[in-house]
C-alpha cells in the first residue's frame, strides 16, 4: 500500500479509500440501500481492507440510517486498530428524521446534534475528518463555517472536507472561514470517473492550486465501470439510486463504457482495474473512495496501485468522453 498526506495536512491516507456505504443493516426499512451488507457481511470485506494496508476509511450519518457507522465502529474494534494509525471520516446533511423540524440539514443546531450521535455511533471520542454531505442552500454559509470551526475546536474532529457542490460555492465557503479566522476544508468529495469529467473545468484546478484533498465518491461509476454493459449484478438488480445518477446520460456513456472494455482487454486486466489506474494516473487525486459488497473488489482496488499507464494507453480511455451536462444533485444524492 502506498501513502499519500490528506491534501495540506501532516495526515497520511491509504491512496484507496473503503467505502463504508455499504455497510449498514439490509432492507428499505433501513434507508436507501437494500443491499447493504450487515456486520458479519461486512467483516470480510473490512478483513481484507486491513490486511491490504488501507487505513482510510469513509462513511456517513445517514448511510443506512446510523446502522453504517455503527458497524463502521464495531469492524475498528473487532479488529483491533490502533486508533492513531487509521483515518475515519463520516458526514452530516441529509436528513436522519424525515418530516421532522430540524430533522436534516447544516444549521449550528444540526451539526452539534449529528456529530454527537455519529461519534455515539462509531465509539469513538473524535473523527478525523468531518464532511459537509452536500451544501445546504438553506442556511448561511457563515453559520455552517462557524458551526463546524466549533466542533473542531472542541476536539470532536480534527479536519474538516466538503463534498459535491459548485466551485464557487467552495470557494465561497474557504472565504468566509479564512476572513473569520476559522478552520478551512482541507478535502472534497467529488463526482469523478472517466464517465463523468466535468470537475476537471473548475473544481480540480481549484483544488490543486489550493492543495486541498480530492477523494472522489464513486470512481467505478455504481458499478458501469467494472462490468460490461448490461451485465446483471445482485446490486444493481435491487438498486434504486444508481440509475437516478448514471443513467440519465446513457447515451454518452456507452463509448465510454464499451471503450474501456476493449482497452482493459488489451493490457489483461479487469475494466475496474483499468477504471481505477486511469484515475490513480491524475496526480491531483488522494485516493478514490472505493465502496463494495465483495471482498475481491477491494483486492481488485489495491491492485490498481501496481498499474502504469502510459499517454497513450490515457488518450485512449478519455477519448469517448464527450461533456456531460453538469450533475446538480445536491437536493437528493447521498453517494
Amino acid at each position: 500500500m502506498n501513502y499519500v498526506k490528506l491534501g495540506n495536512t501532516g495526515v497520511e491516507v491509504s491512496r484507496i479509500c473503503l467505502g463504508c456505504m455499504s455497510f449498514g443493516l439490509p432492507g428499505t426499512e433501513h434507508g436507501d440501500f437494500p443491499w447493504a451488507r450487515d456486520f458479519d457481511s461486512a467483516k470480510p470485506i473490512f478483513k481484507k481492507a486491513v490486511d491490504l494496508g488501507i487505513n482510510y476509511f469513509d462513511t456517513a450519518n445517514v448511510y443506512q440510517y446510523g446502522t453504517s457507522e455503527e458497524i463502521t465502529g464495531r469492524l475498528i474494534r473487532e479488529f483491533g486498530l490502533d486508533r492513531d494509525d487509521i483515518v475515519v471520516a463520516t458526514k452530516v446533511r441529509f436528513d436522519m428524521r424525515k418530516d421532522r423540524p430540524n430533522g436534516g440539514g447544516l444549521s449550528r443546531k444540526e451539526i452539534f446534534a449529528e456529530i454527537d450521535k455519529s461519534l455515539k455511533r462509531l465509539g469513538m471520542d473524535y473523527v478525523d475528518l468531518y464532511q459537509i454531505h452536500r451544501p445546504d442552500l438553506a442556511v448561511p454559509f457563515e453559520e455552517t463555517m462557524e458551526a463546524l470551526n466549533d466542533v473542531v475546536k472542541s476536539g470532536r474532529a480534527l479536519y474538516i472536507g466538503a463534498s459535491t457542490m459548485y466551485a464557487w460555492q467552495f470557494q465561497k465557503m474557504q472565504n468566509i472561514a479564512e476572513k473569520h479566522g476559522w478552520v478551512k476544508f482541507v478535502s472534497m468529495q467529488n463526482h469523478y470517473n472517466l464517465m463523468y469529467r466535468e470537475e476537471e473545468r473548475e473544481m480540480i484546478p481549484f483544488c490543486q492550486d489550493q492543495h486541498i484533498a480530492l477523494v472522489p465518491w464513486s470512481p467505478l461509476a455504481g458499478g458501469r465501470l467494472a462490468h460490461p454493459r448490461g451485465t446483471k449484478t445482485k446490486r444493481n438488480s435491487m438498486d434504486a439510486i444508481s440509475p437516478a445518477v448514471w443513467d440519465r446520460n446513457e447515451h454518452l456513456d456507452r463509448a465510454i463504457i464499451d471503450n474501456l472494455q476493449n482497452v482493459a482487454a488489451k493490457r489483461g486486466v479487469s475494466m475496474a482495474q483499468e477504471a481505477l489506474a486511469w484515475m490513480l494516473s491524475k496526480p491531483f487525486i488522494t485516493a478514490p473512495i472505493v465502496g463494495t459488497t465483495d471482498p475481491k473488489h477491494v483486492e481488485e482496488a489495491v491492485s490498481a496501485l501496481n498499474i502504469t499507464l502510459d499517454e497513450e494507453e490515457i488518450r485512449a480511455l478519455e477519448a469517448p468522453y464527450q461533456p456531460h451536462p453538469v450533475t446538480d444533485d445536491h437536493g437528493f444524492m447521498v453517494f
